[in-house]
């Protein structure tokens, strides 16, 4: 049997519009869990409780940082990265995103809910973000408010809808499932709820997901999530290889730190690896680099082809939100990849037409919400970032600051930091 594709997907979606909860319900359809936990079987959050496995997740009843596992359709295995809704935590939803092949966009249809503010956010970040496989999980259609009414499934798929063409998304070719998480109506098996509904149901919708293609022939770039030190190990660091092959044995490098260390061995899923290719996620576990000096954010690459530390870059950005306007000096927090780093805008080159790209206006003094142009950044320490053309997810960046996501963009060049001589 051919061995199944892989494929990364990621949950998003409002806060509380069910996310957990329906990830939860599909483990337990699937009988990939026992049971679930005595403590909270009575109460509404026993599917998401599954996802919510760390102690503060339970206690403060939110999704905090990213979990992932993976199920099996009939033709691919699925890693799920679920992420967070609340805007407290917009960062870990970016270096999910940055990871993923596909996306499930949860909308809820209880009454008052439908698109809300982060909803919005997270379809420009997953869109920016270079996510272009979607499917829409309309939630909670089993609300007393709902019903499992046709119409107003049809009412938040035409909100959802007006929103996602908006983006650059065509939701002709998106398929929109009701669902209920709670009930387990059409999320692994279809639903008697709602005879109106004859498409597929979410599981089904999994299965036709693509993985993209890999690129092994590109140099190696891993951009660390995680970095661990166990007892009778080592130094164990978790990332996705982005591109290029990785195996036991290999020197690699980790930018910005400038150092070297040799990987002793590779695992995925808690199996060993003879090697790892575009798309995994793995623990690595290395000899000569202490874990005090890694952190989330570094990226791994072979010593003959290193990752780029920026000095200064040039992007193509799109301003989503901003209560003013924006101007050379403007320091915002630039979130790349698994990294984030404070950055200054040094400059703005021109002001871009977003769908043509003709130039608007050359060197303007300022740029406003809805304007794309091109800019330079520099980051204020030493940061690892790539050209979209080269490396597309270590060229995706979001813009963020107050809180909010400001702008999104891509970057076009990178000029390198020049290394001092030891």
């Amino acid at each position: 049997m051919a061995e199944k594709e892989h494929v990364n997907l990621i949950f998003v979606g409002h806060v509380d519009h069910g996310k957990s909860t329906l990830i939860g319900r599909m483990f337990f359809d699937l009988q990939l869990v026992e049971e679930l936990p005595p403590e909270e079987q009575a109460a509404d959050a026993q599917f998401a409780w599954l996802v919510d496995r760390l102690k503060e997740e339970r206690e403060r009843g939110m999704t905090i940082d990213l979990f992932h596992t993976k199920i099996e359709t009939p033709h691919k295995i699925i890693t799920i990265i679920d992420a967070p809704g609340h805007r407290d935590f917009v960062k870990n939803m970016i270096t999910g995103a940055s990871q993923a092949d596909a996306a499930v966009l949860v909308v809820s249809a209880k009454s008052g809910e439908g698109v809300q503010a982060q909803t919005i956010e997270h379809v420009f970040l997953i869109k920016t973000l270079g996510v272009n496989q979607l499917a829409v999980a309309i939630s909670k259609m089993d609300d007393p408010t709902v019903n499992y009414s046709k119409e107003r499934f049809e009412e938040v798929k035409a909100q959802v809808a007006e929103l996602l063409r908006k983006v650059g998304y065509d939701p002709d070719k998106i398929p929109f499932i009701p669902v209920s998480g709670l009930k387990g109506d059409n999320v692994v098996r279809k639903s008697e709820n709602m005879p109106w509904y004859n498409g597929p149901t979410l599981y089904e919708v999994l299965d036709t997901f693509s993985a993209p293609p890999k690129p092994v022939d590109k140099p190696l770039r891993i951009p660390i999530q995680d970095v661990f030190s166990i007892t009778g190990v080592g130094t164990v660091v978790v990332g996705r290889v982005e591109t290029g092959v990785i195996k036991p044995g290999d020197t690699i490098i980790i930018e910005p730190l400038g150092k070297t260390a040799e990987v002793k061995s590779i695992e995925m899923h808690h199996e060993k690896l003879d090697k790892a290719e575009p798309g995994d996620n793995i623990g690595i576990n290395i000899k000569g680099i202490d874990k005090k000096e890694i952190k989330r954010g570094d990226v791994i690459g072979h010593p003959n082809n290193p990752p780029t530390v920026a000095q200064e870059f040039t992007a193509q950005i799109v301003v989503l939100q901003h209560p003013t306007a924006i101007a050379p000096g403007y320091t915002p927090v630039i979130h790349a990849h698994t990294g984030h780093m404070a950055c200054k805008m040094v400059s703005i080159e021109k002001k871009i037409d977003p769908r043509s790209g003709q130039v608007i206006e050359e060197n303007p003094s300022f740029i406003r919400r809805g304007e794309a142009a091109i800019v330079k950044f520099q980051p204020l320490k030493p940061f690892v970032i790539e050209k979209y053309s080269d490396f597309p997810p270590l060229g995706r960046f979001a813009v963020r600051d107050m809180g909010m996501t400001v702008a999104a963009g891509i970057v076009l060049d990178v000029v390198p930091m020049e290394r001092k001589k030891k």
